[in-house]
């Protein structure tokens, strides 16, 4: 029995059709689909069959795994909100004194299913440069981030109020993170780039994810690292548990760490 596998164009990134025997094909993929995506995301595997990521089993584990994930989610968001208020006050009145205007932006982003909601952040532009639909992202040495916006965007202090998100259930504590419609990579819509890209829609949410922890973060100018990112949270989806949570925050605190220091 044969089964069709891909090669990658190292090109185009996007893979072709290759005939191997049925004990060397662990998984069926489609021609379509870039080899970057294939493979595993930072030691995590990804799982395709006919062109589409395959959906986690329902089990009772992963079921009461969820529910526990919720509770976390809503005891860390308080815990979080409550420590944080003397930074939350600093950091608004530091904005608030470098350019008046609101100290809080809100942006429309996808959830968990395609709902949208409004995602809260310190704001880190000049009040009148702040892009609300986000499709024009923020590079080096961006005109329209002020200083103290340039120190919260490095150390992702901007993205605390979300620990509100996180209450209302638009968000999780950990997850992919949330994309604002029509989101762009290398000049191409996430959906265009992306076979399957709603795949990773099927989870809230987070403040971080799998692809963050792991460096993945700033703009998506470049396709092959756009690819990797979305990987990393199709990888998250597919072997979510509460230890795999606890790993992701873990090494979130040394990224920020080694952000912070340069």
């Amino acid at each position: 029995m044969k089964r069709t596998t891909n090669r990658v164009d190292r090109k185009t990134g996007r893979s072709t059709a290759e005939t191997r025997s049925g004990s060397e094909a662990r998984q069926d993929f489609a021609p379509d689909v870039p080899r970057t995506l294939t493979r595993p995301q930072s030691g995590l595997p990804v799982r395709w069959h006919g062109g589409r990521a395959v959906a986690p089993r329902p089990s009772s584990y992963r079921s009461l795994s969820l529910v526990i994930k919720r509770s976390i989610d809503i005891v860390g968001a308080l815990c979080g909100l409550f420590l944080l208020a003397p930074l939350f006050l600093l950091v608004a009145f530091c904005i608030w004194r470098t350019d008046r205007g609101p100290v809080v932006f809100r942006q429309w982003r996808v959830g968990r299913d395609g709902a949208l909601f409004a995602l809260l952040k310190f704001r880190s532009m000049y009040a009148d440069r702040c892009d609300a639909a986000g499709i024009a992202q923020a590079t080096a040495n961006d005109n329209r981030v002020t200083r103290i916006g340039a120190f919260i965007r490095r150390t992702s202090v901007d993205e605390l109020p979300q620990l509100i998100n996180v209450l209302r259930g638009d968000m999780s504590l950990v997850g992919p993170r949330p994309h604002v419609p029509g989101m762009q990579a290398a000049g191409m819509d996430y959906q265009d780039l992306v076979p399957h890209y709603a795949f990773r829609q099927s989870m809230r949410p987070g403040l971080t994810g799998w692809a963050q922890c792991q460096g993945l973060r700033g703009p998506t100018t470049d396709q092959i690292r756009a690819l990797r990112r979305i990987g990393h949270d199709f990888a998250y989806v597919q072997n979510f548990s509460l230890w795999l949570d606890a790993r992701i925050v873990w090494k979130t605190f040394g990224e920020l760490w080694r952000s912070a220091a340069h």
